[in-house]
């Protein structure tokens, strides 16, 4: 029930600009979605990043693009499951740390597919949102009755280094200050 850095893949979920406006946690969710990404290229975490109909909805914020590696690759998606994108590749990984939008629809759907894939699946509550937060709720209860752990974006960061006084700790530890 804890993140492996061995065992673990980041899976950001649609965090586009069509969903500024509407979400009203938008901007914890951008930058907890940031913070994982930078955490996730400290400790060599494949990471995959969705777009829903992005001619439509946009392209992934820059407050979480520009963490990611030049020309690192965004899965464009019509489903709304980010399993089902073409392209989709957890690399072998065991474990998938999920954020994004929204909790119920396009996060839900990812998260019951990874689980009936025998994925573990980490659900990262501050970096989750919904339109409404009535939505977002109930999309984190189905996912925990589904068996997915619930988490934070602190929790996750010091699951995946362990122990403090590693230069990763140190890195990691000045994402949350």
């Amino acid at each position: 029930m804890r993140v492996d850095a061995e065992k673990a893949a980041l899976l950001v979920v649609d965090v586009q600009e069509a969903f500024r406006k509407g979400v009203p946690n938008f901007d914890q969710v951008a930058h907890g979605s940031a913070v994982l990404v930078e955490a996730a290229r400290e400790v060599g975490l494949p990471i995959l990043v969705t777009e829903q109909y992005p001619r439509g909805l946009g392209t992934t914020v820059p407050e979480v693009a520009e963490h990611l590696s030049e020309g690192h690759p965004r899965l464009e998606k019509l489903a709304f499951s980010a399993p089902a994108a073409e392209g989709f590749d957890l690399a072998g990984r065991a474990q998938a740390i999920v954020c994004g939008i929204e909790a119920h629809v396009c996060v839900s759907h990812s998260v019951l597919d990874l689980l009936e894939q025998g994925v573990e699946v980490h659900v990262v509550t501050d970096a989750v949102g919904s339109r409404a937060p009535e939505n977002r709720e109930l999309g984190l209860r189905k996912a925990e009755r589904a068996g997915a752990v619930l988490t934070s974006v602190e929790t996750v960061l010091f699951e995946l280094v362990r122990e403090a006084g590693t230069p990763e700790f140190k890195r990691l530890q000045e994402l949350v200050k």
